[in-house]
């Protein structure tokens, strides 16, 4: 008996330490990116909304409002009786040929959840690039939908600005940005999130990586804010060592708002305070559920935020593209319709890679 126990104990030992040197190694994988160290970790320690060894929100901001929790929440996405979740047809898109555009046109084109390029004022930006075809470290899991995947790294012009609202695999895509990479002039970024692009070969001097309520120049007339969001981030196990943000660009002719990711709080309003009237703001609407409405707006919050921020118009982000929740794919887009209805800020509704005119009413 004692031996058999003994070969049992062996065994699970053995399957234990086989589990955990095959996760060391995943962890150890590239695309994973890097923690914070060095002089980037002590200034990450001196930032205010740096507390017990991790960033924090401005209001408490619980991962999870329902029973359950982390399991209660994936048993409901993988058992539940969910419908719609994928689109049954290829979702409608337009190829636009993003190097042939008028350089001097101010434009935006989206590509399917939070990514999208603009031109203004003469300057290339591209925002959360997920270019490859997947929002995961593995190329076979959280693929994006039939008809959403028609850009690819390659179809990039020369960028001179990259923002990267946080670390997220759904918005910080490793395959991609190694393509991008020569393309690539600067990367504009929160606190602790140049810690991948260093560890990805990228030249610091072109990371301009900031905390929340900081400016930064970065030409003439371009100037950078990096303002609050209610998220949180991480790539591996460890949560919220790099800072997720939202930013307000202020060029030659426009202000625009970058939301990136996550809830609603007062920071919208404190936004637009500041800085309002605000010409567009790109705002999250998608991948909710009310179990995790603190991360993610609902679509009805969508349209106040935009009021809120004193947007002249706003488009709606971070949907028809992966499926994240268990929401009907389609869901987002009718609800914040919707409530736009009676928000003063103007909801665009492009197609993904539609171009529209920035100046066109």
């Amino acid at each position: 008996m004692l031996k058999r126990l003994k070969r049992y104990m062996i065994y699970i030992l053995s399957i234990l330490m086989i589990i955990s040197l095959a996760t060391l190694l995943v962890l150890n994988m590239p695309q994973f990116g890097k923690n914070p160290s060095g002089d980037r970790l002590k200034a990450i320690e001196n930032s205010p909304n740096f507390k017990n060894r991790q960033f924090t929100n401005q209001s408490e901001t619980p991962m999870f409002t329902g029973e359950g929790g982390t399991f209660g929440m994936l048993k409901a996405f993988i058992f539940g009786n969910n419908t719609d979740l994928t689109p049954t047809k290829p979702i409608p898109s337009i190829k636009t040929d993003l190097r042939k555009l008028e350089k001097d046109t101010d434009l935006l084109v989206w590509f399917g959840h939070s990514s999208y390029f603009m031109q203004i004022g003469g300057k290339t930006i591209l925002v959360d690039p997920i270019l490859s075809g997947y929002a995961s470290p593995f190329s076979f899991s959280v693929k994006a939908f039939y008809g959403a995947d028609i850009y690819k790294p390659e179809d990039m012009p020369e960028i001179d600005y990259l923002f990267i609202t946080h670390d997220h695999w759904d918005h910080l895509d490793y395959n991609a940005i190694m393509k991008l990479k020569p393309r690539i002039k600067q990367v504009i970024c929160g606190l602790g999130v140049g810690a991948h692009f260093e560890h990805w070969g990228f030249d610091k001097k072109i990371l301009v990586e900031q905390d929340w309520n900081t400016q930064v120049t970065l030409d003439s007339g371009f100037v950078v804010n990096f303002t609050p969001a209610r998220h949180f981030s991480g790539r591996g196990l460890t949560r919220n060592q790099s800072l997720w943000t939202s930013f307000l660009i202020e060029t030659p002719s426009k202000k625009i708002f970058i939301g990136g990711d996550g809830g609603y709080d007062k920071h919208f309003a404190e936004i637009g305070e500041k800085f309002g009237p605000i010409d567009l703001a790109m705002l999250e609407n998608g991948q909710y559920n009310l179990n995790w409405k603190y991360i993610h707006m609902l679509p009805e919050e969508v349209a106040k935020a935009a009021d809120d921020l004193k947007a002249k118009q706003f488009l709606a982000v971070h949907n028809s593209k992966f499926k994240l929740a268990m929401h009907p794919w389609y869901e987002p887009l009718e609800r914040v319709s919707e409530a736009a209805k009676s928000a003063v800020s103007k909801l665009i509704t492009p197609k993904i890679g539609e171009v529209v005119y920035l100046n066109d009413s």
